[in-house]
């Protein structure tokens, strides 16, 4: 591992680090964290997460077709990826239905203003020749499934007095999402090579996706 790779990798730690601190401060996840979660915060979760889910794989999708032939593996890793979740809403939209909601509602619910704004920086972030601070991006959110998504499965089933079915989507990813990690690592070694400025933009892509994150979760409670 070159000392660019270690300078992204303690970058994108402390930026993990400063947003999982945060995330316990938002009033979704205060509940959750303090046995107080109801159950139409967690449907609202699922409703506001969903688009996310469906458009995951698009962005990554975007971001491959924008990569070019200096990075044609890096290419095949996200394609990769990206057929590997293009379908996980479905399950998502299971949950809804065994929590206790109706399947046209989650279908059609409109993204809040965190979720719009995370959606437009993927899209845009995507867009760009050469998107490889995406790296960043993916890094919180494959971040989420690997550390938090198996510990809140299990809380929400354990308040809520919920079954499996209701939250094998985060039970899922909190068990699968190792494996993207590890290839993310190295995907992360591809795309820096010898350049200090793709490693600063990788973390910088890291803090602006834990923040907009982060005011998606925040909005929960005013929608």
């Amino acid at each position: 591992m070159n000392a660019l790779v270690q300078r992204a990798n303690r970058g994108l730690a402390q930026a993990w680090i400063d947003f999982e601190s945060a995330l316990v401060q938002v009033p979704v996840i205060a509940r959750l964290t303090g046995g107080k979660l109801r159950a139409e915060d967690y449907r609202a979760l699922l409703r506001n997460l969903r688009q996310q889910v469906v458009e995951g794989s698009r962005w990554i999708s975007r971001a491959a077709s924008n990569l070019g032939p200096d990075h044609e593996e890096l290419r095949s890793l996200f394609v990769r990826h990206a057929v590997a979740e293009h379908r996980d809403y479905r399950l998502l939209e299971d949950n809804y239905v065994a929590a206790g909601g109706k399947a046209e509602e989650i279908r059609s619910a409109r993204k809040n203003i965190g979720s719009e704004a995370l959606s437009a920086f993927m899209y845009q972030a995507a867009s760009r020749p050469d998107p490889l601070g995406m790296l960043g991006a993916m890094f919180v959110i494959e971040g989420l499934g690997e550390r938090l998504a198996l510990p809140w499965s299990e809380a929400i089933k354990h308040q809520l007095g919920l079954g499996d079915d209701a939250v094998s989507f985060l039970a899922y990813h909190g068990a699968n999402d190792g494996d993207h990690l590890e290839m993310f690592d190295h995907a992360l070694e591809l795309a820096i090579g010898d350049s200090e400025a793709v490693a600063d933009d990788i973390v910088r892509h890291a803090r602006i996706v834990a923040r907009l994150y982060r005011l998606q979760l925040e909005e929960l409670d005013n929608v």
